[in-house]
């Protein structure tokens, strides 16, 4: 066989979830201001879609923000005023820490915890890291 009928038939073998480009993406966060307090309605859908723990996420967003917060009936309310792109922004950071692989850069990780040291195992390219910060 010559090398372009190996290459096409190689390409027509390989997996569907290889070939897609789709990014992986971060809902925006959708909520008011209420008074004095800041209230997000999606933060429950925005853990599940990065597949981490509400409590991990909120913990370390309201450690971020610096700023007392609680969950109530699905909804998070923050004790202070805070604009959407800033919490926004601070949920891309928790993606980058705990969510995306630093090797192959897809979302597919889960955290696993070894002794006092939690790492976090990507499940497409097999890579193994230490996460940076600790909540």
């Amino acid at each position: 066989m010559d090398y372009e009928k190996l290459l096409k038939k190689a390409r027509k073998e390989i997996p569907e979830s290889v070939l897609k480009t789709e990014r992986f993406e971060i809902p925006k966060v959708k909520g008011h201001i209420e008074g004095n307090k800041t209230i997000i309605s999606n933060f429950e859908q925005i853990a599940d879609i990065l597949g981490r723990p509400l409590e991990h996420l909120l913990k370390y967003v309201l450690r971020e923000l610096a700023t007392p917060g609680d969950m109530r009936k699905g909804t998070l309310i923050i004790g202070t005023k805070v604009s959407a792109s800033r919490i926004n922004e601070k949920i891309e950071k928790y993606a980058e820490e705990f969510v995306i692989c630093p090797e192959c850069k897809k979302p597919d990780t889960k955290l696993m915890k070894e002794g006092k040291v939690t790492f976090m195992k990507c499940l497409a390219c097999g890579a193994h890291h230490p996460v940076k910060s600790k909540i």
